[in-house]
C-alpha cells in the first residue's frame, strides 16, 4: 500500500526477477483488476526488470475516491517516485500502457518526475475534451456512459455532462497545454479506427516540436490499421505490430542498450488499401521523417445530384432532410469501443431519407489519402441548434461503403468549444467538422464518398435540437436542415492527396510487405 502526498494508500504490486538487484523499473497504474496483467509480469521481469502494478486511486483495494484521469497527474509522479526509491530499484523508471493506462502515464509524465525516463504509450488521448468526451462539442455517449458505468462512476459521468463546453474542467487532461514540461521519450502507438486515434498522433507531433528535455526530438509514432482491439470485417494483411519494439524501447532508454532502435525512421505507418484485390495499391507499412507526410490538400465538392468532383457547383444549390432525436441514424462501425468498429458496410443502416450521400464517379487511378481530413459545410437549420455529422466512405465496384473516417459537430459550437452561439432561421452558416486523420488508398474503379446526416447514435449523444442543456429536458423537436452548395457556399471535403515517393515502404528481402 504506498502513500501518495496526501496520505492515500494504493494497492500495489512489486514483480521481481529473479536474481539480486537493483533492476529498471517498469511501471503501470491501472484502473482494472492487476491480475489481467499477469503475462506482462512475466515479459519484464524475465527481461531483467522490475514490474510494478498499481491500482488507481478508489480502484479495487486502493484508498480514496475514483474520479478518473483527474488525480493521476499527482498520483503517478508519486508512484514514480517511491518506485525509484526502493531498495530493488536503480532509481531508472518507465511506464507503459494501454488506453487507461496510457492515459495514467501521459498524467503522469506533465508532472515531469525526476527518475521516469521513457514511456511506451497505445491508444491515448491527447486532449479530455477532443478526443474522450466530446468530439466537436457533442458527447460521445457509446464510449463514456458505457464505460463509467461499468467503472461505477456514475459521479464522472454527472461531471462529463454539467461540462459540456470546454470550460476549462478537463484542462489538467488536454496535452497541449503541457508538452513542454514533459521530459521524456514517449513510443506513441495509435490506430486508425482506435477511438483515442488522434490522440497519438497530436501527442507525437506536440512533443516531437515542443517537449521539455528529451522528449524533443526523440518521439516515435506507430500508426496502425486497428480499432480499440481489431477491426471487424476487415482483416488488413501484414498488420500485426512487433511486440518486442516496448522492449527494445526501453532497452536503449533504461539501459542504455545500442539496439538501433533510435536510428529507425521516426513515424511508421500502415496504408490501408482495397481488401478484395490482392494486387491493389496500400496495405503496406511505410516510414517518415515526421508527420503529417507531405500532400496536396485537394477539395472535393459537394454537387447536385450526390455527386463529388473538384470542381464546385456552378449554381447555387441545396439539399434538405429531416432530423429527428427520436430516431437517429445508428452506429455502424468506425471509432467505437463497445460495438462492431472499423471499416463496417455503412449499407447496413439502409435507406433514410436523413442521409446525403455525395459520390465521384468510378476512379480512373487509385487515390492515396494520407493525413487530416476536413469538411467544411455551407449549412442551416429551422432549430436553434443541431449537429452536423459526416462520414469518408470508400465505395467498391460492388457497391460495399466501407467507413473510413467519422466525426460530428455541434453547430452551437461552430465558433469556437468554449463559447456558444445558437442558430437563426434562414441564416446559412459555415461549419467545419474535423474527421482526425486516415491513410487509405481509394483503389481504382473505387468511388471517395461522403455521407452527411445529423445524428450517429449511440457513438454521439443525439441532439434535441432545442438549444437546452444536454438532457436537461425530455423536449425534442425535428429539425429541417439544409446543406448548400455553390460558387460562394462550396461544401466540401478536404483530402490530403499522397503522391508516390512522400514516404518509404518497409520491406523484407523477400519484398513482402510488413512491419520490421
Amino acid at each position: 500500500m504506498a502513500a501518495m502526498r496526501d496520505g492515500v494508500k494504493l494497492s500495489t504490486d512489486i514483480c521481481l526477477p529473479a536474481g539480486d538487484g537493483p533492476w529498471p523499473v517498469i511501471l503501470t497504474r491501472t484502473p482494472y483488476s492487476k491480475d489481467s496483467l499477469t503475462l506482462q509480469q512475466y515479459y519484464w521481469t524475465t527481461n531483467g526488470y522490475a514490474y510494478v502494478i498499481q491500482n488507481c486511486r478508489g480502484r479495487m483495494e486502493s484508498e480514496g475516491e475514483y474520479l478518473p484521469f483527474m488525480d493521476d497527474h499527482l498520483d503517478g509522479y508519486d508512484a514514480v517516485e517511491w518506485a525509484a526509491r526502493q531498495k530493488w530499484s536503480n532509481g531508472r523508471v518507465g511506464m507503459i500502457g494501454a488506453s487507461a493506462m496510457g492515459i495514467t502515464a501521459n498524467q503522469a509524465s506533465i508532472m515531469a518526475p525526476p527518475h521516469l525516463l521513457a514511456m511506451y504509450v497505445q491508444e491515448a488521448p491527447a486532449s479530455g475534451y477532443q478526443h474522450a468526451t466530446h468530439t466537436g462539442g457533442v458527447f460521445r455517449k457509446e464510449l463514456n456512459e458505457q464505460w463509467l458505468k461499468s467503472m461505477a462512476a456514475l459521479n464522472a459521468l454527472d461531471l462529463s455532462l454539467k461540462h459540456y463546453r470546454d470550460d476549462g474542467y478537463l484542462n489538467i487532461r488536454e496535452g497541449r497545454l503541457y508538452w513542454e514540461k514533459v521530459q521524456v521519450p514517449v513510443y506513441n502507438v495509435g490506430g486508425w479506427y482506435d477511438i483515442f486515434s488522434q490522440g497519438a498522433i497530436d501527442n507525437f507531433v506536440g512533443l516531437q516540436s515542443h517537449g521539455g528535455g528529451l522528449a524533443l526530438g526523440n518521439q516515435k509514432l506507430l500508426m496502425g490499421p486497428w480499432g480499440h482491439g481489431m477491426t471487424d470485417d476487415v482483416p488488413y494483411p501484414h498488420s500485426s505490430a512487433d511486440q518486442a519494439k516496448a522492449l527494445h524501447w526501453f532497452d536503449y532508454w533504461l539501459k542504455n542498450v545500442r539496439n538501433g532502435i533510435m536510428q529507425e525512421a521516426p513515424v511508421t505507418y500502415y496504408v490501408m488499401g482495397d481488401i478484395v484485390d490482392p494486387s491493389a495499391p496500400g496495405n503496406e507499412w511505410r516510414t517518415a521523417i515526421s508527420w503529417p507526410v507531405p500532400a496536396k490538400i485537394t477539395s472535393f465538392f459537394l454537387q447536385p445530384g450526390g455527386k463529388l468532383g473538384e470542381e464546385p457547383a456552378a449554381e447555387a444549390a441545396s439539399s434538405s432532410y429531416r432530423y429527428d432525436p427520436k430516431n437517429p441514424v445508428p452506429t455502424a462501425g468506425g471509432q467505437v469501443l463497445f460495438g462492431q468498429k472499423g471499416p463496417v458496410d455503412q449499407r447496413r443502416i439502409g435507406v433514410r431519407e436523413d442521409v446525403l450521400k455525395f459520390a465521384t464517379p468510378p476512379l480512373k487511378t487509385a487515390v492515396e489519402v494520407t493525413g487530416p481530413v476536413v469538411v467544411e459545410l455551407w449549412a442551416e437549420s429551422n432549430c436553434a441548434d443541431t449537429d452536423w455529422v459526416a462520414k469518408l466512405v470508400d465505395v467498391y465496384p460492388d457497391g460495399a461503403e466501407r467507413l473510413a473516417l467519422d466525426s460530428a459537430l455541434r453547430a452551437r459550437f461552430r465558433e469556437g468549444f468554449d463559447r456558444e452561439v445558437f442558430m437563426k432561421a434562414g441564416e446559412v452558416n459555415k461549419f467545419k467538422i474535423d474527421l482526425w486523420s486516415t491513410s487509405l488508398v481509394f483503389n481504382k474503379g473505387h468511388r471517395i464518398a461522403v455521407h452527411i446526416t445529423s445524428s450517429n447514435s449511440p457513438r454521439f449523444d443525439p441532439n434535441p435540437n432545442t438549444g437546452k442543456l444536454l438532457r436537461s429536458s425530455d423536449d425534442l423537436q425535428v429539425a429541417t436542415n439544409t446543406i448548400h452548395y455553390s460558387p460562394s457556399r462550396p461544401s466540401r471535403i478536404l483530402l490530403p492527396i499522397v503522391k508516390n515517393g512522400a514516404s518509404r515502404p518497409l520491406t523484407t528481402k523477400t519484398g513482402r510487405r510488413k512491419l520490421q
